[in-house]
C-alpha cells in the first residue's frame, strides 16, 4: 500500500485554519455495570461477568446505577456544566457484533450535563478555554479480538472472538464544542486538554483513567478550512486514540493528510479513521453516520433522571481541590519553579511525593527519593512510578530512619531494594538484612585503628593539619564495615586518634 502524500506542517498552518472537536469516553470505576449487577473488574476471564440484562436477553430489564449517576453529576460540576433537572436515556441503534442488544443505551437530546468549559494551560502559560457541549451517560460495548491478518482488525482476519465482560460498563462521554483559532498549536491544545481532563477526573476518584487499558479513550474530530475563510470544512473522526502522545500525533497527521488532499483538488470524506500507533498515521474506517442514521428514540424501560437541586448541591460539596489549584499551592509551599513542577507532574511523581510528605517526610527528601532512586528503579523494571511495590508511607519511614541516624543513604537504598523485592516493611528489611548503622564507639575504634595502621602516610598528613585527608580513612572504614559505619562519628574518631 502506497503511503499517502503529506504536506509540510508549516505549510499547512500557513494555508489552512484547523478546527478541533474532541470526544472523550471515560469508564467509571463503579463496582457494577450501568444497568445490571454484574461486576466490572478489569482483566477477568472472558464472558464471566455477564447476565441476561447486559447480554440483551428477551425479557430482561435494566435498572440505573445510582453511583454512575452521581459520578456523572460530579464530572459535570467539575467541568462548570449546568446539571439538567430532568433527562432521559435513549436507544442508539446500530449493529456491531460486540454489542449484544444491537443498540446502545445512551443519552441523546437530554444529557445529564451541558454548557461547561475547561481552561487549559499550555506549557508556556497560555490559557485556552475549551467549551464543553455536553457530558452524557451511556454504556460501553463488548470487546472484539480479530485473529489472523496483518492489522489486528476485522479486514483480513481469519475469525473473531467476542468478550462481553465490558458490555454495559458505565461510560461518560464528554464532548467539546468546536475549538477554533488554535492554528499551529492545535496538536498541543488537544494533548493539553486531554491531559488536564484526565487529571481532573482522576482527582474526582470516579475512574482510574488508564488509557492503556481503555478506561479513557479519545475521538479526535478535525477539519481544515482555507486560511481566513471562516467556512467550516468537512471533518474526520479518528476513533479510540489511547494515549496522550497519540492524541497530539493524530491531530498533526490529520492536518498534514487533509491539507494534501485539498491542495491536490480532492475532497475530504466525512468518515471515521483509525490511528496506527506504530506509524503515527491514520487510515480510513467507515463513512460517518449522522444522528438520523442511529434512529434514536427514548428508552422505554428506564424512567427519566431528575436530580433534585439539593442532591446536586450535596454532590458539589464533595468536589476535591482541583488539580491545577493543588499544584499552585504545592509549588508555593515547596518553593518549586514552574519547570520543576512540570517535571514532577510529567514523571508521575507529584501525588507520591505529596503523600510521602503527608506521612511525615520533609518535602526535599521525599522529592529526592521519588525523582532520583525510585524513578531509576521504575525505569529498570519498565513500569510506571506509581506501580512500584512501595508506598509513600514506606518511603517516609526510610527517610525517618536516615534522619534518626539508624541508616545512612547507602543502607537506605538497600532497605528500599528489600521493600521492592517483597521482603516486608522497612523495619523488617533492616532487621532481616542487618542493615543498621554501627555507631558504637567500641566497634568503630577498632575499625578506625586498623585503617590508620594501614595508611601511616595519611595519618602524618592529618597530624600536619591536612584534615581533608581523613576522607581516605573514612572510606576504608566504610568499606570494612560494609557501609554500616556512622560516617560522621568515624570522622570524629579519626581526628581524635590522630591528635
Amino acid at each position: 500500500m502506497t503511503a499517502p502524500t503529506l504536506v509540510d506542517y508549516d505549510e499547512v498552518v500557513e494555508r489552512f485554519d484547523p478546527t478541533l472537536g474532541l470526544e472523550v469516553h471515560v469508564e467509571l470505576s463503579t463496582n457494577t455495570k450501568m444497568f445490571c449487577g454484574c461486576p466490572t473488574e478489569f482483566g477477568a476471564e472472558p464472558n464471566t461477568q455477564v447476565c441476561p440484562t447486559c447480554l440483551g436477553m428477551p425479557g430482561s430489564l435494566p435498572v440505573v446505577n445510582r453511583s454512575a449517576v452521581e459520578a456523572a453529576i460530579r464530572i459535570g460540576l467539575a467541568l462548570n456544566c449546568s446539571i439538567a433537572p430532568w433527562g432521559r436515556f435513549a436507544r442508539k441503534n446500530y449493529f456491531y457484533p460486540d454489542m449484544p442488544k444491537n443498540f446502545q443505551t445512551s443519552q441523546y437530546d437530554e444529557p445529564i450535563a451541558v454548557d461547561g468549559y475547561l481552561d487549559v494551560e499550555l506549557d508556556d502559560g497560555t490559557v485556552v478555554r475549551v467549551e464543553i457541549e455536553r457530558a452524557h451517560m451511556e454504556e460501553d460495548t463488548g470487546k472484539s479480538l480479530h485473529v489472523g491478518g496483518a492489522t489486528g482488525r476485522i479486514h483480513g482476519a481469519e475469525y473473531s472472538l467476542l468478550d462481553y465482560n465490558r458490555a454495559g460498563v458505565p461510560l461518560i462521554e464528554i464532548v467539546t464544542k468546536m475549538i477554533p483559532d488554535t492554528g499551529a498549536r492545535a496538536p498541543e491544545v488537544a494533548r493539553a486538554y486531554v491531559t488536564q481532563l484526565r487529571d481532573l477526573i482522576k482527582s474526582l476518584g470516579v475512574s482510574d483513567v488508564r488509557m492503556d487499558q481503555g478506561s479513557m479513550r479519545c475521538d479526535v474530530n478535525l477539519s481544515l478550512s482555507p486560511k481566513g475563510s471562516g467556512v467550516l470544512g468537512t471533518r474526520t473522526e479518528t476513533k479510540n486514540v489511547n494515549s496522550l502522545r497519540s492524541v497530539e500525533r493524530a491531530v498533526r497527521y490529520e492536518m498534514t493528510r487533509q491539507a494534501a488532499v485539498l491542495l491536490d483538488g480532492g475532497e475530504i470524506v466525512q468518515e471515521t479513521r483509525h490511528f496506527e500507533e506504530q506509524s503515527g498515521t491514520t487510515r480510513a474506517g467507515r463513512r460517518k453516520e449522522t444522528s438520523e442514521d442511529y434512529r434514536y428514540f427514548p428508552e422505554p424501560d428506564l424512567v427519566p433522571i431528575a436530580p433534585s437541586e439539593e442532591w446536586v448541591e450535596e454532590l458539589r460539596g464533595t468536589l476535591p481541590e482541583l488539580p491545577w489549584e493543588r499544584r499552585r499551592r504545592i509549588s508555593a509551599e515547596w518553593g518549586l519553579t514552574p519547570e520543576e513542577l512540570r517535571d514532577l507532574v510529567n514523571a508521575g511523581a507529584l501525588d507520591l511525593i505529596e503523600a510521602t510528605v503527608a506521612a511525615g517526610a520533609p518535602a526535599g527528601e521525599a522529592r529526592s527519593w521519588w525523582v532520583a532512586y525510585l524513578t531509576q528503579q521504575a525505569n529498570t523494571a519498565g513500569v510506571a512510578l506509581e506501580e512500584l511495590p512501595i508506598t509513600p508511607e514506606q518511603v517516609a519511614r526510610v527517610i525517618e530512619l536516615i534522619s534518626s541516624g539508624e541508616l545512612n543513604n547507602k543502607l537506605a537504598r538497600q532497605v528500599v531494594d528489600g521493600v521492592l523485592a517483597g521482603e516486608g516493611e522497612p523495619d523488617e528489611v533492616v532487621e532481616k538484612r542487618g542493615l543498621k548503622v554501627v555507631s558504637d564507639d567500641g566497634a568503630l575504634i577498632a575499625a578506625v585503628d586498623e585503617a590508620l595502621a594501614a595508611q601511616p602516610d595519611v595519618v602524618e598528613k592529618i597530624r600536619s593539619g591536612k584534615v581533608q585527608a581523613a576522607g581516605a580513612i573514612v572510606g576504608a572504614v566504610m568499606k570494612a564495615t560494609r557501609g554500616q559505619a556512622d560516617a560522621k562519628r568515624v570522622r570524629e574518631l579519626i581526628i581524635e586518634r590522630c591528635s
